[in-house]
């Protein structure tokens, strides 16, 4: 990200990037026993792909203007691979909200928390990810701006910092719009916005020494019995019904096996 046309080198921008660990794409997922829930043992974690695009983002922004960026989390002690992954990436501190009663409350509760942290963190920007690709829910980002009742701005492609504001460039269905919005704010991203750079061997060994602070609700002034409970509940998964197996069209020629194709479309299958 660089400053847009005309724009004169902003002060330092503090950047708070709101992260969560998730299960690798490639992971096989399995419905634990409770029926409700995944199992857990056997996955990869990894960041939320767009979270990964927030974290760049951040850094660049950092890189062209000064300042510092701090990644936020809530989960548990294994969320610390995350962060530090970030922190390999180039970010500067990290903070993970560890705390049962904080786990588990859905997306609103989540977003609050988040929002009491960040009041606590120095910051002029707030970057997430659109959505995590887990849940698929897309709320916890303008959530914690209505909590921090400032600008939000979503599925955001590009940014420009100008004096005081940024400007940015989001997706819309069939188009895309430009939007300006004073500081602070919140964006999330979107597909498009940059791309993720690795953590370098040198940068992961400095992540080791940076700082990771872990904190409770009750550092923030929270209890349990004020986070609101999940919106919505899960009652039941189960895995996507087995495709069957495939079949080779038998024919002597390409216009006799075309012809078969067309027959079994409309006889068996029934789409034609």
């Amino acid at each position: 990200m660089l400053p847009g046309p005309g724009a004169r080198k902003e002060k330092n921008v503090d950047i708070v990037v709101l992260l969560k660990q998730v299960p690798a794409t490639e992971s096989l997922i399995q419905v634990a026993d409770d029926g409700v829930s995944i199992k857990t043992e056997e996955l990869k974690w990894v960041i939320n792909p767009y979270d990964e695009f927030a974290v760049e983002e951040a850094l660049r922004i950092r890189e062209a203007q000064g300042g510092s960026v701090t990644v936020l989390s809530v989960g548990t002690d294994k969320a610390v691979e995350a962060i530090r992954t970030a922190l390999a990436m180039g970010a500067d501190t990290g903070v993970l909200v560890n705390d049962p009663a904080a786990l588990g409350k859905g997306a609103l509760a989540t977003a609050r928390v988040l929002a009491a942290a960040v009041k606590q963190i120095p910051f002029d920007l707030v970057i997430a990810g659109q959505r995590a690709v887990d849940a698929d829910q897309f709320q916890v980002g303008p959530a914690v701006a209505e909590y921090l009742r400032i600008p939000n701005v979503s599925m955001v492609i590009k940014t420009e910092l100008l004096d005081g504001s940024i400007r940015c460039h989001r997706t819309i269905e069939g188009g895309t719009v430009v939007v300006e919005s004073p500081l602070p704010m919140l964006f999330t991203t979107q597909r498009g916005l940059n791309e993720p750079r690795y953590a370098s061997l040198p940068g992961i060994m400095k992540a080791k020494k940076k700082p990771l602070e872990t904190k409770t609700l009750a550092d923030f002034g929270l209890d349990a019995g004020a986070l609101e409970g999940p919106t919505a509940r899960i009652r039941a998964l189960s895995p996507p019904a087995e495709r069957g197996g495939g079949r080779i069209i038998e024919g002597e020629s390409a216009a006799e096996k075309a012809a078969a194709l067309v027959k079994a479309l409309h006889e068996e299958a029934k789409v034609i």
